[in-house]
């Protein structure tokens, strides 16, 4: 955002991320979006307030965030030489302006064959635990990534290519 030249605090929404089962990835990644940016609305009525949630998708599934190392060498080890996308949500919010806007936007993944070794690796480089999937784009991210189809701004949870128009729409209009 700051790239975009948008000036922005952090603040932590408090709010929990369950998984419901009869959600799609796409729905719980909005859902997510929503209860942080309304939690964090209730609080700072006259802001513009952003949430965003991402998960990896493979064969269907969303890959959260891993509990633990073993966790997070299982989910390296299910998208090892393989393909997947990355589906993030979106929730801008502005109580003051009675305004709320949601998207999800997807962006495809090919993992490169890494062996265990390698995976063990990578994990050492970075903290997996608060990463959906285990992994990071930027940074390391090119040891096990082979390519990209879509925005890589989606895979590091904030896709700014769609994010950017609405917020100088909603701040154009307060």
């Amino acid at each position: 955002m700051r790239r975009a030249g948008f000036t922005f605090d952090v603040v932590q929404p408090g709010t929990d991320e369950e998984f419901h089962t009869w959600l799609s990835p796409a729905e719980l990644v909005l859902r997510h979006a929503r209860s942080k940016s309304q939690a964090v609305a209730e609080t700072h009525r006259d802001a513009v307030v952003v949430g965003s949630d991402t998960l990896v998708v493979l064969d269907g599934k969303p890959l959260g965030k891993p509990a633990d190392r073993r966790e997070a060498e299982a989910m390296l080890g299910s998208l090892n030489g393989r393909e997947h996308h990355v589906c993030t949500g979106v929730s801008v919010v502005c109580a003051q302006a009675r305004f709320s806007y949601g998207f999800v936007d997807r962006t495809w993944v090919w993992f490169r064959k890494l062996d265990a070794a390698g995976i063990a690796d990578y994990l050492d480089s970075i903290n997996p635990l608060d990463k959906a999937g285990a992994y990071a784009i930027q940074g390391n991210g090119g040891r096990i990534i082979e390519s990209v189809a879509g925005n890589l701004d989606t895979v590091m949870g904030l896709p700014m290519r769609r994010l950017e128009p609405v917020l100088h729409h909603i701040l154009g209009a307060l």
